[in-house]
Formats: C-alpha cells, structure tokens, sequence
C-alpha cells in the first residue's frame, strides 16, 4: 500500500456514553445532513453537561440535549 492511503488517526480512548434518545437522535441527524450533501467538521460529547454537538456544513451548529430532542443554535 503506498504511503499515499496511509493515514495517522488518533481516537479517543475514552468512552462517551451518551443516553439512548441522543444516540438514536445523533444518527438521525447526521443522515438528514449526509442526505443535504453537509459536510459534518465536528461531532463532540461534553460529559459535563451531556449534550451532543454538531458542526457541519457553513454554519449548521446542532445541539442534542439527554432527551434526544436536538435545536440549532
């Protein structure tokens, strides 16, 4: 394989456990925006607040709370 393809990835080794609405609302959102043709830049967990974040296309910035039911900001 040339080194072309290669490709250094670092994943974070700790867990997110985000609750089961926000996971199911996670991929239900990241589908909407790959159907959109939006690239997703960031998806993120703060466990200190729990909430889940998006950053994709221009300027879509998503925020999906513990109860799954995702805003913009």
């Amino acid at each position: 394989m040339s080194d072309y393809y290669k490709q250094n990835v670092i994943i974070e080794a700790k867990a997110i456990n985000p609750t089961n609405q926000q996971a199911q609302a996670s991929l239900r959102v990241c589908q909407m925006l790959s159907n959109g043709y939006q690239d997703i830049h960031l998806f993120r967990f703060d466990k200190k607040i729990g909430n889940v974040f998006i950053l994709a296309g221009d300027d879509i910035q998503i925020v999906i709370p513990p109860k799954g039911e995702w805003y913009f900001l």
